[in-house]
């Protein structure tokens, strides 16, 4: 992933599990909109945190995204609400992928990560 934006680490937490995961902050109206488009290649434990001023509703779309990705949708207090999994998109009209629900952050990963690191909804992210 190119260096286009800050790196850091943050923690979820599975029932007694801790795993790590190093992940972009998106926390501009311009970097949300590129989000991980682009990129060809996702290392195993990185992400894309997207950090948003307050609740919002709406889904996201995968235009421009060249590999398949999961994305967990987050209250403000961290927890996992929803996790959808997102098929890459080079048309010019592509689905969007909605939760259903308010949150105040997601968070992008490859496809199946959660799954593969015993990551489900309910589960709380620490962003300290």
């Amino acid at each position: 992933m190119k260096n286009r934006m800050n790196k850091r680490m943050i923690k979820i937490l599975s029932g007694n599990w801790e795993t790590r995961l190093i992940v972009q902050v998106a926390d501009t109206e311009r970097k949300r909109e590129m989000g991980l488009m682009f990129v060809g290649k996702l290392p195993e434990n990185e992400g894309m945190l997207f950090v948003f001023t307050g609740k919002i509703y709406g889904g996201f779309w995968m235009k421009n995204t060249l590999i398949p990705l999961s994305i967990a949708f987050l209250d403000s207090d961290g927890e996992i609400l929803k996790i959808l999994h997102m098929e890459p998109c080079k048309e010019d009209i592509c689905p969007t992928y909605d939760p259903g629900l308010s949150y105040n952050y997601a968070i992008e990963v490859n496809l199946g990560w959660f799954g593969r690191n015993q990551i489900k909804e309910g589960d709380y992210v620490m962003f300290d």
